[in-house]
């Protein structure tokens, strides 16, 4: 399956393969692919969504991976969207001169008499000289015609074109097959424009933001009150306590598996054994959160708003080297900062991918971090949760302003398709959503449940004491923390949730939560986030922004330690 960005495809995917579908990377490269499998004439096929592509004239990784695996396939099912006919065939064409066989399928179909455009479906059969098929995927119509197509797929033997002539053969086409009436906007084509005004516009991202993180907040906070911690209180904590005696209540072992009992019980949090902290902290208080953050994003990536706040945002943006599709990454950071360095694939220059990678994983703190963030801090007050955001706020734009002068290159100008409203469809949604949640799971729980077995360990050895006398001058002078908060930074390598989970028992003052926080969240990189970022920047590049990141860490945590001291603040 191939197409434009935002025609569509991935719901077409779905249609065609169900939930039955997994997400690998293109080898030698990070540019994401999904593969599923279908049924065609009662035979079980390989189907493969090829990255969204404008041309087989690659100008970025994504379009070259696209070009490589159209040469595998035995069919192509080439999505097109309806309503902006003349944009797609460009790609149809290019396709159509290549010796594969080619079916066309006229996506958002419905569309077309919402807009007054009128497409004469059997005479565009005739020009392309491919079988064409009107589908709505996000109600299914269409999808059977399309299936029962597929065997009738066929090469059309177009001569090759230049460029120019290509367009012009666009145009031909379109003006043959495609009519326009006059027509009323309607409400959601008003809305459309007044996103990307600057005024309107801003309102309207306030508004989308705020309520979506409110949103998070609720279905985060509602899953671990009335799911997770009745769960654990009543099913998980007898069968701990049991264990804990059956262990003695004492030594290393009890303190690995079941860990140091608080007041003389076991403490979800603050325990930090295998089978305590282990693993209430990644399932009891940071999955719920990371739920209800794909949902809010799988939404709005489907609604069609996340393309226009990156339009909305594009000149902001450049003042910090980046267009405004960066924004795509960042809010993807919220969630997890491996995929948001991995999504900086969409930015064209080497320069760009630097700045945003270094800027999310300074100021973007992970939906893991977050929820420990509230969940902690947010005890003493919002106020400070609000101080720990906004300090992150001010350090991605000075950082970003800093970044811009620093590293030399060009940004380019921001060529973006922005798709229609359009209402999410809820199948597509959860899709995305197990996808993610999947790979939270399988990356998380292994490094945390090690995280817990090393840290034990290396609490009964003495290490993490030596380390606190010899970076105590920094932590405590500097950060005006106490010594003990070594270890949190040490652990922050391996998850920087963690390792503030680690600082609840410390009985630190809001405004010590509050830069143990900001520090944390933009001190060196958790080991997953280090390693993509190796992988994608190099080895080089990414010390570099290793050393900008715990120059700024500690630069933000030593002035925001100074700022909190005034009473005004404290």
């Amino acid at each position: 399956m191939i197409g434009n960005p935002n025609v569509g495809k991935s719901v077409v995917f779905s249609r065609l393969t169900g939930v039955r579908v997994m997400s690998s990377n293109y080898p030698g490269t990070t540019v994401n692919f999904t593969e599923g499998k279908m049924k065609v004439g009662g035979e079980v096929v390989e189907v493969i969504d090829v990255p969204g592509t404008y041309t087989l004239d690659p100008t970025s990784e994504a379009e070259e991976v696209a070009l490589k695996m159209l040469q595998t396939g035995d069919v192509v099912v080439n999505v097109v969207d309806a309503t902006n006919l003349e944009r797609n065939l460009f790609l149809t064409l290019q396709l159509l001169e290549r010796e594969v066989p080619v079916i066309v399928a006229l996506n958002m179909w419905d569309d077309t008499a919402h807009q007054g455009v009128a497409i004469d479906r059997e005479r565009l059969t005739q020009r392309l000289g491919v079988p064409v098929i009107p589908t709505v995927a996000v109600s299914g119509q269409g999808i059977k015609e399309l299936v029962e197509a597929i065997p009738g797929a066929r090469v059309a033997r177009h001569k090759e074109r230049s460029r120019d002539e290509r367009w012009a053969a666009v145009g031909r086409i379109t003006d043959s097959v495609q009519t326009i009436s006059h027509r009323h906007h309607t409400w959601r084509e008003r809305l459309a424009d007044a996103t990307v005004k600057p005024l309107p516009g801003a309102a309207i991202a306030v508004g989308v933001l705020s309520a979506s993180f409110a949103a998070i907040r609720l279905v985060g906070e509602s899953l671990i009150d009335y799911v997770v911690d009745p769960v654990f209180d009543t099913l998980w904590l007898p069968v701990l306590e049991r264990i804990s005696s059956a262990l003695g209540g004492e030594g290393i072992l009890h303190g690995v598996v079941i860990g140091r009992l608080i007041g003389g019980e076991i403490h979800p949090v603050e325990s930090f054994g295998i089978l305590s902290s282990g693993l209430y902290v990644p399932l009891g208080m940071v999955l719920p959160y990371i739920i209800a953050f794909y949902i809010a994003l799988g939404v709005l990536e489907d609604v069609g708003y996340l393309p226009r706040l990156a339009v909305l945002l594009d000149s902001a943006m450049h003042r910090m080297g980046l267009h405004g599709y960066a924004i795509i990454p960042t809010l993807l950071g919220f969630g997890c900062n491996v995929p948001a360095v991995l999504a900086t694939r969409i930015l064209e220059s080497k320069r760009e991918r630097f700045i945003a990678a270094t800027l999310v994983s300074i100021a973007i703190p992970c939906a893991a971090l977050q929820a420990m963030i509230i969940g902690l801090v947010g005890d003493f007050g919002m106020r400070y949760v609000v101080i720990v955001y906004g300090t992150l706020l001010m350090a991605w734009v000075v950082l970003g302003l800093i970044l811009n002068r620093a590293v030399k290159g060009f940004s380019p100008e921001l060529l973006i398709e922005i798709p229609r409203y359009r209402w999410p469809v809820p199948g597509t949604v959860l899709v995305k959503l197990w996808g993610r949640v999947n790979g939270f799971l399988r990356e998380a729980l292994p490094v945390v449940l090690a995280a817990v077995v090393a840290i034990n360990l290396l609490y009964v050895a003495g290490v993490f004491d030596t380390l606190a006398s010899v970076f105590a001058p920094v932590t405590t002078r500097v950060l005006g923390l106490p010594g003990e908060t070594v270890t949190a930074l040490a652990v922050g390598f391996l998850r920087k949730d963690v390792a503030l989970a680690f600082l609840a028992p410390l009985s630190l003052t809001a405004g010590q939560f509050v830069v143990a926080s900001v520090v944390l969240a933009m001190f060196f990189p958790c080991v997953a986030t280090f390693a993509i970022l190796t992988r994608e920047l190099g080895l080089r590049a990414t010390l570099k922004a290793t050393g900008i990141m715990i120059a700024a860490a500690f630069s933000v945590g030593g002035m925001l330690n100074m700022l909190l001291k005034v009473p005004a603040l404290a």
